[in-house]
């Protein structure tokens, strides 16, 4: 039997996220969400749609990313500010996947 107060959710390592300083915790999740879209541009092969489009530049940068996979009827919008647009970017496959969607120079 298990004792009180033991929980599986406390063992793993987002569970004490809610402790941190909220600073450390949002660069924690932009830092997700950028590996996700990461892992979806990459792994999505060349059917998958991708746009990057400027949503705002005052007072902030913000971009927004589409990403649509046809074949799954799947379309995902995130809005990311300029920083965490270039930590996407910043992976050489992802900047390959962009340059091939703009054609050649």
């Amino acid at each position: 039997m298990r004792p009180p107060g033991s929980y599986k959710i406390a063992s793993r390592a987002r569970a004490f996220d809610a402790l941190l300083d909220p600073r450390r915790r949002g660069a924690r999740r932009v830092r997700r969400i950028v590996e996700s879209l990461r892992d979806q541009i990459v792994d999505g092969g060349q059917e998958t749609g991708l746009r990057i489009r400027q949503v705002f530049s005052t007072p902030r940068e913000i971009f927004r990313v589409e990403i649509e996979r046809p074949e799954l009827a799947y379309q995902r919008t995130t809005l990311l500010d300029r920083d965490a647009l270039e930590a996407l970017l910043a992976a050489d496959d992802v900047r390959a996947r962009v340059r091939s969607r703009l054609g050649p120079p």
